[in-house]
Parts: C-alpha cells; structure tokens; sequence
C-alpha cells in the first residue's frame, strides 16, 4: 500500500505542476495583450493627433516655416518646433538640457515629443512639411508612433 499512495501524491504533484505551467501562460498572454492594445491605443491617438496637426498646417498656408510657427501657437508648443504631453496626452513642460537642444524627458513630465518641420521642395510654389510623435519611454525600434511629410501650394499673386 505504502507505494500505491506515494504514486497518487506523485501523480498529484505534476498534475498541480502542469496547471501552474498553463496558468502562468494565460497570464503572460494577457499581460501581452494588455500591453498591445496600451501600444495600439497610443499610435491610434498619436496618428490622429499628427493628422490634425498637419492639417493645421497646410491650412495656414504660405511658407512652411511660418505655417509651423502659428500651428505651434495654435496648439500651445512649448519647445522649438515640438509639442510635449505627458503619459495622459495633455501638455506637459521639460527643460532644455546643457546642449541647449535635447529636452529631459526622464523627469517624469514629458513623455510624447511631437516635432513639425520643414523640408526643403525643389518645385516653386510649393511648400512641404512634416510631422513626427515620438515615444520617448519606448525602444528604439518603436519609439516612432506617427510620421506624415504632407506639401501644399503657397498662395501666389498675378505677377509671380
């Protein structure tokens, strides 16, 4: 009898092993879940942030320089050519570091960067722009949540 009942506490045990193994699993998968959908819903909020952004900016018209200069007054810019919001996506402030040009975004105020700026069009008339969000917490390979170069005609008068 002695070995029959050692053999059923055996049995028990990797029983119980193999359910902790399979609950472990289930919850790994839902902590991954979680962070995917945390992940999608920030590139979601960030994409439609950039689009509005880029929007306001064709919509100034003119040079690129000038239409970034009054999108950033429009929605309240706080570094050069850059807006910074915290993890909730409201406004949030950083210092400018000793270089003059990075910004401390490890002080726990700032988390997203989103930077506007002008690129260079080899065509006359026409104005071009783009509009990046970056992460700043995250990896490198997923730092960028949202990038859109757009262009636009600037207004011209009868004689050139």
């Amino acid at each position: 009898m002695k070995g029959k009942g050692s053999l059923a506490l055996m049995e028990q045990l990797v029983m119980l092993l193999v359910f902790a193994l399979a609950a472990a699993l289930c919850l790994q998968a839902f902590v991954k879940s979680d962070q995917m959908s945390k992940d999608s819903e920030a590139a979601d909020h960030a994409m439609v942030l950039c689009q509005s952004v880029a929007e306001t900016i064709r919509s100034e018209g003119g040079s690129a320089e000038e239409a970034i200069a009054a999108a950033m007054e429009k929605f309240g810019g706080n570094v050069p050519y850059g807006i910074l919001y915290n993890q909730d996506w409201s406004l949030a402030q950083a210092e400018p570091q000793s270089d003059g040009l990075a910004f401390d975004m490890q002080n726990g105020k700032a988390r997203y960067h989103l930077a506007m700026y002008a690129i260079e069009s080899d065509i006359p008339g026409l104005a071009k722009a783009g509009v990046a969000l970056r992460d700043e917490y995250a990896s490198e390979d997923k730092a960028i949540l949202c990038r859109i170069e757009f262009s636009w005609q600037k207004e011209v008068t009868a004689h050139g």
